[in-house]
């Protein structure tokens, strides 16, 4: 039986909002090749099946960095990156399953000079990016996919067996990437780094987004630590939120109804409505956010945004 390939390209910026990636992914060599990922981590395996047991399987599927190209003055200089040896491991689980892993990544070409807090205490060589994937195949044709580990900057965006984008790394900590993730503080020493990973926003909001950090007039930004509210429910408003990094409780009335995570366009109803905010937003996790003027974005591309975030009118599950 064949396995499944999902692929982790993450976006990276030098002073600028980058463009989120594609819905759907056909050939990320391009996108490497284009310079608008760093680096992916394609993880493929098979299990053979007979009579509803494992008797054999393999594994597939590689990493692959790409350069990295900056804009200094009129001229662009490009750095070559260097890739460190894929980690795999696959794992029996009885005789009807088989759990794959597999970490690649590498150093990413700009040299960054910083001081660390550890022996060398000045670093010169760029941090190290990876991820971990694992990928587990049920004898029963079930497949079930992971991030698993992650470096803690830049963002990783995980596409299925199809090409789909489905998922994405929730934070990023850039300050502890450059400070730590070099040397044996990596998977190719011994650490790994767990990753909070959030559901994608809708491709709309994809849009949008766009739409608000390159609008001409930058934006404010906020942050927030974890249990800040930055929305309460009934409180005047006419302002809209981008989330740029971190996770958002959704409350109505006291009662949670979602998690977002970054990428979300939030507050449209409030603009369009009542003038009241319709919901508290409360950040799990730190959080960065765009504050947009309600004029950043048409009024119909607000009503459908609004139509997608209804939470509060759909049915409860079970």
């Amino acid at each position: 039986m064949t396995g499944s390939v999902y692929r982790v390209p993450f976006e990276v910026g030098f002073a600028h909002y980058d463009a989120p990636p594609p819905d759907h992914l056909d050939d990320v060599d391009s996108l490497l090749a284009a310079d608008r990922a760093r680096f992916c981590n394609r993880l493929s395996a098979w299990i053979e099946v007979e009579d509803g047991r494992v008797v054999d399987h393999g594994h597939d599927g590689s990493g692959a960095i790409g350069s990295t190209t900056v804009r200094l003055g009129p001229k662009d200089l490009t750095f070559a990156a260097m890739a460190l040896p894929d980690r795999r491991r696959a794992e029996p689980i009885g005789d009807t399953a088989v759990r794959f892993e597999q970490t690649a990544g590498g150093r990413t070409g700009v040299p960054a000079p910083r001081r660390v807090s550890h022996p060398p205490y000045l670093q010169y060589l760029a941090p190290t990016a990876w991820t971990t994937l694992a990928l587990t195949l049920h004898a029963d044709g079930r497949r079930e996919m992971e991030l698993v580990g992650a470096s803690p900057f830049p963002r990783h965006w995980v596409y299925d067996a199809e090409g789909r984008l489905t998922s994405k790394s929730a934070t990023i900590d850039y300050p502890r990437w450059s400070t730590e993730a070099f040397g044996r503080h990596t998977p190719w020493g011994d650490t790994d780094s767990p990753a909070f990973v959030s559901e994608v926003e809708s491709a709309l909001e994809r849009e949008l987004s766009v739409r608000i950090m390159r609008s001409g007039t930058t934006p404010q930004s906020r942050r927030l630590e974890a249990g800040e509210r930055l929305t309460t429910q009934g409180e005047a408003a006419d302002e809209l939120y981008l989330l740029l990094d971190g996770m958002l409780a959704v409350d109505v009335d006291g009662e949670t109804l979602a998690e977002i995570g970054p990428g979300a366009v939030l507050g449209e109803r409030a603009v369009l409505e009542s003038g009241r905010r319709t919901a508290s937003l409360t950040a799990l996790t730190a959080c960065r956010v765009a504050v947009a003027a309600r004029d950043a974005i048409d009024v119909d591309a607000l009503r459908e945004l609004s139509a997608g975030h209804r939470r509060e009118d759909a049915p409860p599950e079970g």
